[in-house]
């Protein structure tokens, strides 16, 4: 048990976005995604998930990990309502339309909550991406399901200490995720081998470099440096302890990185490459394109595409 109040310890938490949809047309995105966690509520109506569409039932929450491309199907689709993500965010007006909490018990339309958040360890690592574990369906847990409407339902408010109690709900939320994987036995042995990162401080130290000093040279020569150990070796021991070899990682760290400046800066897409360590803006062009499946120059967008008014 300590264990886990280790791992549970080690997550740093932040809301993104909550909202409130009716399904205004029914639709199947071949590669749903987002960079960060989004938990879906289905409160009425029909969603399916995976390459066998399996069904959520009422209640249930549909929980997919950032960065894990994921078939969703919202309301009763055919073949021709399919899509990919980038072209589901760019026309997410027609399929989804926002409402408030009071609406829902009126409407007899499909209809969901989504709640997206980020949970890394130690402020670096994307804990439930790099767990591994596919998309799931989170069914009898009505706790969890009045968390993530508490969440939303805060957001709907103007009130005194809101960032506040969203901040909570949104930890609780984290940790009940991590209750009901381990009360139901779900990707335990991924929780077990992955989630490593506090166990060797030299791996805290590369973490910590790779942070840092994103935009430039983190060859596995340098990480060997930083970690105290051989060239030749630094690759497996990095990949022993996080599971993938650390210039995949260096890739999934300048890409949240040039996320994040997309979202919260005006400098043009080539100094956000060069910023995050990429000389060749074309090639940070389709290796952004490759990991979230639109340009990066639509990203500055997505904020507005995500959350319909």
């Amino acid at each position: 048990m300590e264990y886990y109040n280790k791992v549970i310890e080690s997550v740093g938490v932040r809301y993104v976005k909550g909202n409130n949809f009716k399904i205004e047309r029914p639709v199947t995105i071949t590669d749903y995604t987002d960079s960060e966690n989004t938990a879906i509520l289905l409160h009425r109506g029909s969603l399916n998930y995976g390459e066998d569409q399996e069904s959520v039932n009422e209640g249930e929450i549909l929980f997919i990990p950032a960065s894990r491309p994921t078939r969703v199907s919202f309301g009763t689709v055919t073949k021709r309502n399919e899509t990919n993500n980038e072209n589901f965010l760019e026309n997410k007006k027609k399929y989804l339309q926002t409402i408030s909490f009071k609406n829902i018990k009126n409407l007899d339309d499909d209809c969901i909550t989504t709640v997206t958040f980020e949970a890394k360890v130690f402020d670096v690592v994307n804990f439930f991406n790099s767990l591994g574990i596919p998309a799931f369906v989170i069914r009898f847990n009505d706790r969890i399901a009045s968390i993530i409407e508490d969440v939303v339902k805060e957001s709907e408010q103007n009130t005194p200490g809101k960032e506040r109690v969203i901040k909570l709900y949104t930890e609780l939320l984290v940790v009940e995720l991590v209750r009901h994987i381990l009360k139901n036995r779900l990707f335990v042995e991924e929780l077990s081998t992955n989630s490593t990162y506090f166990k060797d401080p030299r791996l805290i130290d590369m973490f910590n470099y790779i942070k840092k000093n994103i935009g430039g040279d983190l060859s596995n020569k340098v990480l060997a440096k930083v970690a105290n150990v051989s060239e030749d070796y630094v690759g497996q021991y990095f990949k022993m302890l996080t599971g993938i070899n650390p210039q995949d990682y260096i890739e999934y760290q300048r890409m949240e990185a040039a996320v994040e400046l997309l979202r919260t800066t005006k400098k043009s897409i080539r100094d956000i490459g060069k910023e995050v360590g990429y000389k060749d803006t074309a090639y940070f062009c389709r290796r952004f394109k490759m990991m979230y499946g639109l340009p990066a120059g639509k990203m500055r967008r997505r904020e507005s595409l995500i959350n319909v008014q």
